[in-house]
């Protein structure tokens, strides 16, 4: 789509000067705590430090890994997740921290979380698991370590040898242990390899505050120690790569199972549910996905895998991230993906990611602007700057009536455009969201993505639009 030159010009400029980047809040849930005593290790570094190592140890990741093109498996891993995240104990919740969760698109079982909250979990995981209770212990164990601070506690150890530096070398170290060869291209590589293995107390410590978690959570803890099992099981056909990484203490399956003891019966826990069920016979169903050393050897990674859209005429776009930053002006602000950038232009800012703006155009993203009015009646200025839109971009066609929607706490509007994108090639969807200025002027936003993606861009734009405040 291409975006429009309206009048009014010099204040659209001046709006949108305006534009600054701050960071994301994180948010805090929290939940009693029972069973085994458990006290964090020794850290150096500040809960922010591990929010800064995360944050930059993420993007690396998310540059070079294959992140499944799946809302709706990806949805109930988040769902999981965050249910998970309600139930650690108040003592281990630190406010700054922001969990996501991500899929690769690997068949390895393999599982790694970073500080401050990222955590992946390889394909291969969910689709070993026999239960989502198994899938649940595997995210519990890892939520347990991002909660307990090891990765930052791991490298206060490193300094007693003056190894680790600041958060950079942090950063890599992470990097290094999580996704070995894969993106452990720096030189702290080695050095993320030896302390990002956990020994055997950090090892215990996840396993029991997971085993809390999970019954805090509703599922049996047990299943903890039963996926352990079921790693070791599969691995045997091909390599128990969580456990190369996750060494196995003496006694696991017993201690778990002795946790869950303390804990007590959880009533009714969650076990195989019917959700499950449907993500894995999704998963099996989308073909063989590539080992982490394909990926390594770029044998299925971005090309092979299923983590990106064809644009066919920019190459590839990143679906967007789970995490969000906030973008600021002194008419706005918004919650936009963090792997989106922004795209100034004279009298609009365009938010979108990489690949997917040049001069022809947008694919993928929200343009955001002011129209300047002949009418304060919504309806009429809305059609005003449809028949604008629609003049720029011949190829769009009105595909639906006005539906309407809320902006910010105020009366708004939102209509359906497509077509046939010359850009591309790809029939084009265009959702345009209108609402009024209080000088009478029109604030649209207009959601922009071929067809075949737009799933998968829905909750992004839907975040987006909740999240918009208008400070005229």
């Amino acid at each position: 789509m291409k975006n429009i030159n309206h009048r009014n010009q010099n204040r659209a400029r001046g709006f949108f000067a305006w534009l600054m980047v701050l960071t994301i809040a994180a948010m805090p849930l929290s939940a009693l705590a029972q069973g085994t005593r458990i006290v964090a290790p020794k850290n150096s570094y500040s809960v922010r430090d591990d929010v800064q190592a995360g944050q930059q140890a993420a993007r690396e990741a998310e540059r070079q890994l294959p992140l499944l093109n799946d809302r709706e498996v990806q949805d109930y891993v988040e769902r999981i997740g965050q249910r998970l995240v309600s139930a650690i104990p108040s003592e281990f919740n630190h406010p700054e921290f922001r969990y996501s969760f991500q899929v690769v698109n690997a068949r390895d079982i393999n599982a790694f979380a970073l500080p401050g909250g990222p955590m992946y979990l390889n394909r291969g995981m969910i689709e070993a698991a026999r239960s989502e209770g198994e899938m649940a212990g595997v995210m519990a164990h890892e939520i347990s370590h991002i909660a307990l601070r090891h990765g930052t506690a791991q490298a206060t150890k490193a300094q007693k040898y003056s190894i680790l530096g600041g958060i950079g070398a942090i950063a890599g170290a992470v990097i290094g242990g999580g996704l070995g060869s894969v993106i452990g291209q720096g030189s702290q590589t080695a050095v993320g390899v030896y302390f990002l293995k956990f020994g055997r107390e950090y090892e215990t410590q996840a396993d029991i505050l997971g085993a809390q978690i999970m019954a805090r959570a509703g599922y049996d803890p047990r299943d903890l120690a039963r996926m352990f099992q079921t790693i070791q099981q599969q691995g045997a056909r091909g390599g128990p790569e969580f456990l190369s990484s996750h060494p196995n203490p003496e006694n696991r399956y017993a201690r778990i199972n002795q946790e869950a003891q303390l804990l007590g019966a959880v009533r009714s826990p969650v076990g195989n549910t019917r959700d499950f069920q449907l993500v894995q016979a999704r998963l099996r169903g989308q073909g063989r996905a590539p080992s982490m050393g394909e990926i390594a050897q770029g044998q299925g990674g971005q090309t092979g895998g299923q983590n990106y859209p064809t644009n066919t005429r920019r190459g590839q776009v990143a679906y967007p991230s789970t995490r969000y930053r906030e973008i600021n002006s002194q008419l706005f602000r918004l919650s936009v993906p963090d792997n989106w950038r922004d795209y100034a232009g004279q009298n609009s800012v365009t938010l979108a990611p990489e690949g997917a703006v040049d001069q022809n155009g947008v694919t993928h993203g929200v343009i955001l602007g002011i129209d300047q009015s002949q009418s304060r009646n919504l309806r009429q200025a809305t059609d005003q700057y449809i028949n604008e839109v629609l003049q720029g971009n011949p190829y769009l066609q009105a595909r639906s009536g006005y539906s309407r929607t809320t902006v910010s706490g105020r009366a708004g509007l939102a209509t359906t455009l497509s077509g046939r994108s010359p850009a591309t090639g790809q029939n084009e969807v265009v959702t345009v969201v209108t609402t009024l200025l209080r000088d009478g002027s029109i604030f649209y936003m207009n959601y922009v993505t071929p067809q075949y993606d737009q799933r998968n861009y829905q909750n992004a734009f839907n975040q987006i639009l909740r999240s918009i405040q208008l400070n005229d």
